[in-house]
């Protein structure tokens, strides 16, 4: 996922990417637990995307505060 497609989106686009992100987490992390994970990269790739998607959601947050 990049920054940039990220950036595109409206806030409630944001939040539901957000949950299938976290969704994703936790099911990659049951799967490392019980030894079935084939790539344990995808962990730290999705924790990222995470960081990216509330990186863009804050970003505006951010802006504001500045200009204030």
């Amino acid at each position: 996922m990049k920054a940039a497609e990220l950036k595109t989106m409206a806030e409630d686009e944001l939040n539901k990417k957000l949950t299938e992100l976290k969704d994703e987490l936790f099911h990659l992390r049951f799967q490392l637990a019980i030894k079935q994970l084939d790539n344990p990269h995808k962990i730290t790739e999705v924790k990222r995307d995470i960081a990216r998607v509330l990186t863009v959601m804050n970003s505006p947050k951010k802006q504001e505060e500045k200009n204030a």
